[in-house]
């Protein structure tokens, strides 16, 4: 991919002259308006003041830099430059800078040695609006060379920091090249710094401020909120057959991705859903890299692929029209499972966040924490992190109220999560759980798994039982009333609850000091009834009564729908032919919008939300030839 883009269809227009945020918003990027704090904070930042943005996925976090970037640039300040540690983001957003007139690059490892000499000269001259760099070449001292030059001419705009979260101890996906980035700060104290995530709780919030030295940084938190995503959790019982159901019934055909904690499972689950008729790719950080890319590519450009990956994959990923997110292992924490769920819905239409989970995930994560090599301090907080998660997952209320209680956001039930569509009856587990702690308890001095005290409970006379003679003791068949699946739920919520702990290679069983209180019956558990029947979407469920570009299309009249696939023929010609994602030339809301108003001049088209002065020329006189063709 070329790293400087011009359209071949037409030559450069002439920069506007009009540095005003909202004017480059209408000009540049074809939209009528800012969204949500978007206005406050292009303002705050183009004026030169630092910033702390936390927007979720899809709430348009790019133009909250991006417009300042090109107001900076047309008032004579420079080169902004975007720290973001994802290759596959650098590539995206560059594209469609340039496909909408703004000059970007970006400097990777991808380039050749020409190719970064070439974007160097750009940026060196003032000329580039953005640039894009990872946190390790920024801090490196040739680059730090290079931006006092810049500083030194009064050409260096504005910082960047993207996925700020990254610079936290505390957040889900620390990475220790974000530390040096406070020389940002002592080296250029004037240059305006803006730091972005979709992913921060308290912790990490403070973290960020503290590290980037951006304690007098304006702080703008937008609603942690994404009611276009559906949340949906089951119990964990026969998975493939659970996720199969899942695909076939709700998104077939449909782009999504698929996350399993492990490479040999992505790799076992990619070819199992391919053999069951779904295509579907492996990505994973141990694959050879030019086959990394090129599975990022085909999901980036092809539409109904399904991506089966380890957390390796998606963060940076643009891709608009992600329809689901699957998670066959459990995440690690609450920012995690809001950061992966997020890469759905990008484009606000209907989307499902999709999760099965079991007592093994519930240990497995226990386990990695405990047997991590950080402090006692870190294991306390990430233990807690992983409690409000696994009370996320056994909730019988609003998912979504839990999701955003986490964050500190207040909310009302939201009526579209399986919570809410599909109230879980519960029943009483109080004397279940007695049952099985004193079980457990009985086993001593040995300890066994779960398998084996299911069996004990439910008085299964296996030889196992009958080798440690276990058929004597007084719980033998005390829970023969219950099935194993229930049995799974009591110990699942027991060992979530840390009432129980699964030690060791076998996950052997063993009390722990709160289990007290429970065999004493000072405490009461209220376990769900599983259900695994499918949701289905009520009228205006997902979209919060808002018609997305997936309902507009349907509701289009005959004409409107041969305009619709024409225009999407069109685009993907001119995708094709650009080496980009369709998605970059024009949105499918754009396209529904077109197809529905059927505009028969450049001034008409020009009042399509997402057609902006570039594109206008670039490909205006096409549009219109494409849609009085039809």
């Amino acid at each position: 991919m070329g790293t400087i883009r011009h359209s071949p269809r037409s030559p450069r227009l002439p920069v506007p002259a009009s540095s005003n945020p909202l004017s480059i918003l209408q000009e540049v990027f074809g939209y009528p308006a800012f969204r949500g704090r978007q206005a406050e904070i292009v303002e705050h930042v183009a004026g030169g003041g630092d910033a702390l943005v936390l927007m979720p996925t899809g709430g348009g976090k790019s133009l909250c830099y991006q417009v300042p970037a090109i107001a900076r640039h047309r008032r004579g300040c420079g080169v902004a430059v975007v720290v973001s540690p994802l290759i596959a983001l650098m590539h995206d957003q560059v594209g469609a800078l340039e496909e909408a007139g703004v000059h970007a690059a970006f400097l990777n490892s991808t380039l050749t040695l020409e190719e970064a000499q070439r974007v160097e000269r750009e940026m060196m001259s003032g000329r580039l609006v953005l640039l894009y760099a990872a946190p390790e070449r920024v801090t490196t001292p040739r680059f730090l060379a290079q931006l006092d030059s810049l500083h030194e001419r009064g050409l260096l705009s504005l910082f960047a920091i993207d996925e700020a979260h990254c610079v936290s101890q505390w957040g889900h996906d620390f990475r220790a090249e974000y530390l040096g980035l406070s020389v940002l700060h002592e080296r250029y104290p004037g240059v305006p710094r803006i730091a972005l995530t979709a992913t921060a709780d308290e912790h990490t919030r403070a973290d960020i401020l503290s590290r980037l030295a951006l304690e007098d940084a304006g702080v703008f938190i937008s609603s942690f909120d994404r009611p276009n995503i559906r949340y949906h959790i089951v119990e964990k019982d026969n998975p493939r057959t659970q996720l199969l159901r899942f695909l076939r019934a709700e998104h077939a055909g449909d782009a999504g991705i698929v996350y399993c904690q492990s490479r040999k499972k992505v790799e076992e689950t990619a070819a199992w859903l391919s053999d069951e008729g779904i295509p579907a790719l492996p990505y994973h950080a141990g694959l050879d890299a030019g086959l990394r890319q090129q599975h990022q590519d085909r999901f980036l450009r092809e539409e109904g692929l399904v991506m089966v990956a380890t957390i390796a994959f998606g963060m940076g990923i643009d891709k608009p029209d992600v329809r689901f997110v699957a998670h066959l292992d459990l995440p690690k924490n609450i920012e995690s499972y809001y950061q992966e769920t997020g890469r759905a819905g990008r484009d606000g239409e209907p989307a499902q966040a999709w999760m099965t989970y079991g007592l093994a995930d519930v240990v497995n994560q226990r386990r990695m924490i405990d047997d991590s090599p950080a402090t006692e301090d870190f294991k306390r907080v990430q233990r807690a992190k992983l409690d409000a998660l696994l009370a996320l997952a056994e909730a019988h209320d609003c998912r979504r109220v839990r999701l955003l209680g986490y964050f500190g956001e207040d909310s009302e039930p939201c009526g579209n999560c399986d919570n809410c569509l599909n109230p879980p009856a519960t029943w009483d587990a109080t004397q279940a759980a007695r049952k099985t702690l004193s079980c457990i308890y009985r086993f001593r001095p040995k300890s066994f798994g779960a398998g084996h005290l299911i069996d004990v409970l439910r008085g299964k006379r296996t030889d196992k039982v009958a080798q440690y003679g276990h058929e004597t003791l007084s719980t033998f068949g005390i829970g023969a009333d219950l099935s194993e699946q229930q049995w799974r739920s009591v110990l699942r919520q027991l060992v979530a609850l840390g009432h129980v702990v699964a030690e060791g290679e076998f996950n052997t069983l063993s009390l722990a000091d709160s289990a007290r209180a429970v065999l004493r019956g000072e405490v009461s558990l209220q376990l769900r009834v599983p259900a695994e029947t499918p949701l289905r979407a009520r009228a205006g469920a997902g979209g919060r009564g808002k018609a997305g570009a997936r309902a507009a299309a349907a509701d289009l009249d005959a004409a409107g729908q041969a305009r619709l696939q024409a225009l999407r023929a069109w685009r993907a010609e001119v995708a094709r032919e650009h080496n980009l994602p369709a998605y970059i030339v024009f949105n499918d809301a754009t396209l529904v919008q077109m197809a529905r108003e059927h505009p028969d001049s450049l001034d008409a088209l020009a009042g399509i939300s997402g057609v902006g002065a570039k594109k206008l020329e670039a490909y205006g006189r096409e549009l219109l030839r494409v849609l009085d063709a039809v």
